[in-house]
């Protein structure tokens, strides 16, 4: 029988799973667990193992220094070299020097900003380009793109989405659409629904969104809400980890993910012309905008 837990930056797993070559035991535990129809019971091995940080490595790990690890001919201090910068650290100092070298689980959840980004002169770049030149300038026209983009996404997770409206060009206050997301397929107890704040910015493809810009959607956000941020260009990584380590209930949509759900309107309804598929979002649809309190959409 297999088992493996993890909390925070550490994993326990049981002793047929194996362990992990970026990380260190800290702790073994002996236990009894029953199995099969009879419930007969049988011993198991928990370990607790301190996942260390990869970042120097960009999150590889050199398979050279586990063969050198293995190989009886190569000494522990060859062996050594070939090891990821925090287990040295960790061999050097001990087990006291593990809280600093321990990974960032946050880490593991932040996309770099060149794969948010398409590659240079791919179809994907260059639909990129044209859906920022086309909306260039042209604000609610891209929030009702971004509505739109937002809707198949939360639709796309299997809950119900209700598409409310757009803010007004004034004082929108870090919300330039709203909409509602249906949860629990029932009525009364059996359901509940979440007010959706969604911001929308058309930039230039290479600039990045920053923290600051994330947190004053957050900021309006109230218990029970969340928010969707829609952009052409990609979010810095620095503004990640701060919504990772900050349980910010908000989701992230790049330019590489706007063009995707686009091409992807576009081929189910379009015969996979992207124009065809904007121009529709922008005709065929009745979006309302107004000033309305966003609470209001869960009265509809």
């Amino acid at each position: 029988m297999s088992v493996l837990r993890s909390s925070g930056s550490s994993v326990s797993c049981v002793q047929d799973q194996g362990s992990r070559p970026d990380g260190v035991i800290e702790r073994t535990e002996r236990l009894v667990q029953w199995g099969g129809r009879e419930h007969t019971p049988f011993v198991n091995y928990v370990y607790d193992i301190a996942l260390i940080d990869l970042t120097s490595e960009d999150d590889t790990v050199d398979w050279e220094w586990i063969g050198a690890r293995r190989d009886k001919g190569v000494s522990h201090a060859q062996a050594l070299d070939l090891a990821p910068r925090a287990w040295r650290e960790w061999v050097k100092h001990g087990s006291s020097a593990l809280p600093g070298l321990r990974r960032r689980v946050a880490r593991a959840k932040v996309a770099k900003v060149r794969d948010q980004r398409p590659k240079p002169g791919s179809g994907e770049a260059a639909d990129l380009e044209t859906v920022y030149k086309y909306f260039d300038g042209r604000k609610h026209d891209f929030e009702a793109l971004a509505a739109a983009v937002a809707a198949r996404v939360l639709r796309g997770a299997g809950h119900g989405y209700v598409e409310g409206w757009l803010t007004r060009r004034s004082g929108d206050g870090g919300a330039d659409f709203v909409g509602r997301l249906d949860l629990g397929g029932g009525s009364g107890l059996a359901g509940t629904s979440l007010v959706v704040l969604g911001q929308a910015k058309c930039v230039k493809p290479d600039t990045l969104i920053t923290a600051e810009q994330i947190a004053r959607v957050v900021a309006r956000l109230r218990r029970g809400w969340i928010g969707v941020y829609v952009t052409t260009g990609a979010y810095s990584e620095s503004a990640q980890t701060e919504m990772v380590e900050d349980q910010y209930p908000i989701i992230l949509l790049n330019g590489t993910s706007l063009v995707g759900e686009l091409r992807s309107m576009a081929r189910d309804d379009h015969g996979g012309d992207l124009a065809a598929c904007i121009e529709h979002v922008l005709t065929g649809r009745e979006v309302a905008i107004t000033n309305r309190r966003p609470e209001e959409i869960l009265l509809q």
